[in-house]
């Protein structure tokens, strides 16, 4: 099953650094974010991003994703990006088409079906929304989990950031 969360998560990665150059840059400000997994699980998080995050983010997953990604195909028509990769993950092969439809100043909706060698198809939905300005004592690069816990994405590129913090529950 971990291996199977690990290769999810390289194809989330791949299929959205694919796209870097084609993605607009989301509006600055705080983004919830609402992830469902093929599990029925769902993760949420805030994300408090400008123009910098976001090439920071991109940036972070297109190295794995390049390593991992052998094919990045991108269309795009309207508001909707739709991305086909295949992807190489602990010898395995599994490929993945991420449909993203929105607007990346308001709010969009990325759907990932993905399947391949020894393990079931399966469906990724991510929901985004802008809500405004980032909170007070928020700085870009801020993640904040649903549970609480709080990280910064500049901090742990430099090595000094320190383990995720529980955030007061007063968000």
């Amino acid at each position: 099953m971990a291996a199977l969360k690990k290769a999810l998560f390289i194809l989330v990665l791949g299929v959205t650094a694919a796209a870097a150059a084609e993605f607009p840059a989301r509006k600055a400000g705080l983004w919830i974010l609402s992830v469902k997994s093929p599990a029925g699980r769902t993760v949420s998080m805030q994300e408090c991003v400008d123009a910098k995050t976001d090439a920071a983010l991109q940036s972070m997953s297109g190295g794995m994703a390049q390593r991992a990604c052998s094919k990045r195909d991108i269309q795009r028509s309207g508001n909707t990006i739709t991305i086909d990769s295949v992807c190489t993950i602990a010898g395995r092969t599994r490929t993945a088409r991420a449909v993203i439809t929105g607007s990346f100043d308001s709010a969009y909706t990325m759907v990932i079906t993905s399947q391949g060698e020894g393990a079931p198809p399966t469906s990724t939905t991510m929901t985004a929304k802008w809500t405004g300005p980032c909170a007070a004592g928020q700085k870009p690069g801020d993640v904040i989990m649903g549970n609480g816990f709080k990280m910064n994405i500049f901090e742990m590129q430099k090595g000094t950031g320190r383990p995720a913090v529980p955030v007061p529950p007063s968000r």
